[in-house]
C-alpha cells in the first residue's frame, strides 16, 4: 500500500498514549477499539482530528487567523497523509430523524451551495443539457441555423393547461395580433374562439413571420422582444417548411422539449426544504408510512 493511502501517527503521547505508532488505511471504516481509558478518544479525538483541524486553521490567511486565534500542535513526533477533518461527538442530543452527519458537521450547507452554484443542469426529459441565451445569443443562433429560410417567431403563453381560453385569445387579439399556434396548428383569432375546456393545450402568439437573413436583423430582434415579453422570457421558432419548432429562453431550459427550470438555489438541494426533499419520502430517505 503506498504513502499516500496511509495516515501514520508516529509517538503519540496525548494523555495516557504511551508513545505508541499506528498506521490506519484511508479511503475506509476504521473503527477504534479498546478497554476503557485505554486511549481510544486520545487518539482519534485528541491526536488525529486535533493535528487536522490545526492544520486546516493555518490555511486560512493570517488576518482570518487572528480572530480564530492559535491551536496547539498535539503531543505526537509526526502524522503524515493526514487531510482536513471533521468530527461529531459520540452521543448528541438531537432526536431529529433528519439530522445526519453531514447536518450535524455543517458541511451539507457548503454542498448545497457548491451544487447551487457550479452545477450543471439536465432535462428531466431528454437527458440534455439545460442551456441559456442573451438576446444577441438567440439572434445569432437563428441568423446562423435558419439563413435564408422562412421562421414563424412564437410567444408561448400556455402550456401543457387545461381551459377554454376564450378571454386570453380576445385579450391577444386587442393586442394587435391575428394568429395563434394551437397544439401545434396555426389558426386566425376569431371574435369569441374557444378551445374544450377539459383538454391539455399549448397556446403559443404567432408574433411575427421572417424570412431570415442579416437585412432582416433589427425585424428579429423586435419579434424576439416582443415574444420574450409574452412567454415570460421563453420563446420558440417554427420553420416554415418543415414545421419543426426550437426553443430559446433567457433561463435554464431543455432546446429539445422547452421545459424550463428557475435557477438552481441552495434549497433545491436541501433535503429538508419543502423545495428539495423528494415528494414521496419527504425527506426522510424511506416511506415512514410502510
Amino acid at each position: 500500500m503506498v504513502e499516500e493511502e496511509l495516515i501514520q501517527v508516529f509517538g503519540a503521547r496525548e494523555h495516557n498514549l504511551k508513545n505508541i505508532d499506528v498506521t490506519i488505511p484511508r479511503n475506509k471504516v476504521v473503527v477504534i477499539t479498546g478497554l476503557s481509558g485505554s486511549g481510544k478518544s486520545s487518539l482519534a479525538f485528541d491526536t488525529i482530528y486535533a493535528e487536522g483541524q490545526r492544520r486546516y486553521i493555518e490555511s486560512f490567511a493570517a488576518y482570518a487567523r487572528q480572530f480564530l486565534g492559535g491551536m496547539e500542535r498535539p503531543d505526537v513526533d509526526k502524522i503524515t497523509g493526514l487531510s482536513p477533518v471533521i468530527s461529531i461527538e459520540q452521543k448528541t442530543t438531537s432526536r431529529n430523524p433528519r439530522s445526519t452527519v453531514g447536518t450535524i458537521t455543517e458541511i451539507y450547507d457548503f454542498l448545497r451551495l457548491l451544487y447551487a452554484r457550479t452545477a450543471d443542469a439536465y432535462s428531466y426529459n431528454t437527458g440534455e443539457l439545460m442551456v441559456r441565451y442573451s438576446d444577441d445569443q438567440i439572434i445569432n443562433l437563428i441568423l446562423e441555423k435558419y439563413d435564408g429560410k422562412k421562421l414563424i417567431m412564437l410567444g408561448p403563453v400556455i402550456k401543457g393547461r387545461k381551459g377554454h381560453y376564450r378571454e386570453l385569445f380576445e385579450q391577444v387579439r386587442k393586442s394587435g395580433f391575428t394568429k395563434v399556434r394551437v397544439d401545434g396548428e396555426v389558426k386566425d383569432i376569431t371574435y369569441g374562439m374557444k378551445l374544450d375546456r377539459y383538454k391539455i393545450h399549448d397556446i403559443e402568439i404567432v408574433v411575427d413571420r421572417i424570412e431570415v437573413n442579416a437585412e432582416n436583423k433589427t425585424r428579429i430582434n423586435d419579434a424576439l422582444k416582443t415574444c420574450m415579453r409574452y412567454g415570460k422570457g421563453t420563446m420558440m421558432v417554427q420553420d416554415y417548411d418543415t414545421n419543426k419548432v426550437q426553443f430559446f429562453s433567457r433561463m435554464l431550459m431543455c432546446p429539445t422539449t422547452g421545459i424550463s427550470y428557475d435557477d438552481p438555489a441552495p434549497n433545491l438541494f436541501s433535503f429538508n426544504s419543502p423545495y428539495g426533499a423528494c415528494h414521496k419520502c419527504n425527506g426522510y430517505g424511506r416511506n415512514i408510512r410502510d
